[in-house]
């Protein structure tokens, strides 16, 4: 890789200078303070002056939040660099604790805020510093008859640290510590699966299979730990929902849905669309494989890079010119969009460089104190690297426009995380096919966007089938390895069919999402924010002049209404139904007959 390709290094030292920073020791030290003071109010919540008690308790809650957030996310931008960072991981360790605190003093007004009468909340949200709230409120108390009293509550968030989070973090071991014997052109090696994985992504058709099966063979030898893990984590939440269904049932899609504050009856519709336009990407799925000369993609192509058509001509893409590239395609939808664009270059805000001791993949985080965002990632020069920068940069950006709302109006659900990230990464891909100067420009840029339509409309929905059919199953009993990997399989062959040579039974094994204990069903969402985002980007032509405006301000709904009431402001779209995920979809079958052309021109079709 030329130097020249490599990305810049971010700025960090304008929150904190160092894990020992008089800044930081003073944040956490007032993170402390304010969990004593919660403490100390929270036998106020069942008082008179009950109201006033929450309101005061919102105010310092709200505070401790961003401090310990701005710790948390300086501890994790420092070991994403260096994964070896001693000092970071024990600020890391330290930060659990604190965070483990916080959160138990919290919870009684969880419970006041869920459990009240609605004249007790009406006056709580009369608060000028607690109004903002309100959204966030209202949804939580959509759940109300599912909470158990609050000395239930309480035990149930401290055995969960040794319960269903210790399987967890039990996997997270095993993964980050497992090995495996992968045959390199003639020498065989031992690698960890991060590693190994990567291989997945080289043009070498033999290599990538190598690096399956290696993977492959190392899950097996441990599928009765995964299959200990993954029952216990589904047996937690199962016997949560009985637990919970005092007044009514709770199912388990129940707490996945509310938490990307959508409905059962949109899951429903994007998995039905999802159905109909399995041809389409499977057709996508079939041109790549033919790319390489096969008949049938195989579970280790799902990363395959496009054919590189002659090896000696691509020097990478600088990365000062990814930022302008990106930065153009932005200024299409509006000169202010380039504009930040280049201030998060200017002001350092992006992680680009290339280190052995970084962590894989990219994100964008940001810091609640100054309310600034950054982005990660290890920039290269392939054209897929300038594709997650441009998507990163979109997170970024959703954060921005976002940063001078009220604290309780920043969240929102990950069904709504994708959507400025894959609209920037749609605009870009766009972009560059129209100005790219060689035929391999184009072939790396489409077969990015056939790879993200394989994955998103098939592969998706086959991890969404395999998990509620599990979860379905476990109700009865747990399951064991081999019925784990029958699911899986039929799970593969319903949605693939014939575009994939063969399914990948351990998927459940290998795949961290299953095993996360925070959030189940960790799937879905992924294909909501990808046919919502196209959704996005298909309006622009007609809202005209007023896109823009309705683009921002449906950005900075995102943390005070569902995606329903989101779509129907800003979109007038109605997510219940089928029309406009059918829409979406369609308009990807002109991608598929131009990746197509484009195959043609290189003589692989």
């Amino acid at each position: 890789m030329p130097a020249r390709n490599q990305g810049p290094a971010w700025e960090l030292e304008s929150e904190y200078t160092s894990t020992a920073a008089p800044e930081l020791e003073a944040d956490l030290a007032r993170v402390e303070t304010l969990s004593a003071e919660i403490e100390a109010l929270n036998p106020g919540l069942t008082e008179e002056r009950r109201v006033e008690t929450a309101q005061r308790i919102f105010r310092l809650r709200q505070e401790a939040g961003v401090l310990l957030q701005n710790a948390s996310v300086y501890a994790s931008c420092l070991l994403s660099v260096n994964g070896r960072d001693a000092e970071a991981r024990t600020l890391q360790g330290r930060l659990q604790g604190i965070q483990k605190r916080l959160g138990d003093v919290s919870e009684p007004l969880n419970q006041f805020c869920e459990l009240a009468d609605d004249a007790d909340i009406q006056a709580y949200l009369a608060d000028p510093d607690v109004a903002p709230s309100e959204f966030v409120v209202n949804h939580a108390r959509q759940r109300r008859h599912e909470l158990l009293s609050l000395e239930a509550e309480r035990l149930v968030n401290g055995l969960a640290q040794d319960g269903i989070h210790a399987w967890s973090r039990l996997y997270d071991q095993l993964s980050g510590t497992l090995e495996c014997d992968v045959l390199v052109g003639n020498e065989q090696q031992r690698m960890g699966i991060a590693e190994t994985a990567g291989l997945m992504q080289r043009p070498d058709d033999a290599l990538r299979r190598n690096a399956w099966s290696a993977i492959n063979d190392a899950w097996a030898q441990h599928e009765e730990s995964c299959a200990a893990a993954i029952n216990a984590i589904a047996g937690w939440r199962l016997e949560m929902c009985r637990k919970r269904s005092r007044e009514k049932p709770v199912h388990f899609l129940d707490a996945p849905v509310h938490m990307n504050r959508i409905s059962r009856a949109t899951l429903d519709r994007i998995l039905e669309a999802a159905e109909t336009y399995r041809p389409l990407a499977r057709r996508a799925a079939k041109l790549q494989a033919g790319a390489y000369g096969k008949e049938a993609l195989g579970p280790w192509d799902n990363r395959a890079p496009a054919p590189i058509l002659d090896p000696g001509s691509n020097d990478g893409i600088p990365f000062e010119r990814a930022v302008g590239i990106i930065a153009n395609a932005y200024s299409r939808i509006d000169p202010s969009l380039g504009e930040f664009v280049h201030m998060m270059v200017d002001n350092r805000w992006v992680e680009g460089t290339v280190g052995d001791g970084k962590r894989p993949g990219a994100y964008c985080t940001g810091f609640r104190k100054s309310r600034t965002p950054r982005v990660y990632m290890t920039y290269s020069g392939g054209a897929s690297d300038v594709i997650t920068l441009a998507h990163e940069l979109g997170h970024a950006y959703h954060s921005w426009v976002m940063r001078d709302l009220p604290e309780s109006q920043l969240g929102y659900g990950m069904s709504l995380a994708e959507t400025a990230s894959t609209f920037g990464e749609t605009l870009v891909r766009d972009a560059m096919l129209e100005e790219a100067d060689s035929l391999q420009t184009r072939m790396d840029v489409i077969w990015e966007d056939m790879t993200a339509l394989i994955a998103f409309v098939l592969n998706i929905p086959t991890r969404f089938e395999f998990e509620q059919r599990f979860y379905e199953a476990r109700q009865a009993r747990p399951l064991r390895p081999e019925e784990l990997n029958t699911f899986m399989s039929e799970a593969w062959e319903h949605w693939y069919g014939e575009a994939i040579s063969e399914p990948d039974p351990r998927f459940w094994a290998s795949k961290l999402h299953f095993f996360i204990s925070g959030i189940s069903f960790y799937n879905f969402p992924y294909l909501f924010g990808y046919l919502f985002s196209l959704g996005v980007y298909a309006s622009r032509e007609s809202f005209g002049d007023d896109f823009f405006h309705r683009y921002q301000a449906l950005l900075r709904d995102t943390g005070r209404m569902t995606a329903e009431a989101l779509a129907a402001k800003h979109l007038e779209a109605d997510l219940t139904g089928p029309e406009f995920w059918r829409n979406t979809l369609d308009a990807l079958a002109p991608r598929v007959d131009q990746f197509e052309q484009v195959l043609a021109e290189a003589g692989l079709r």
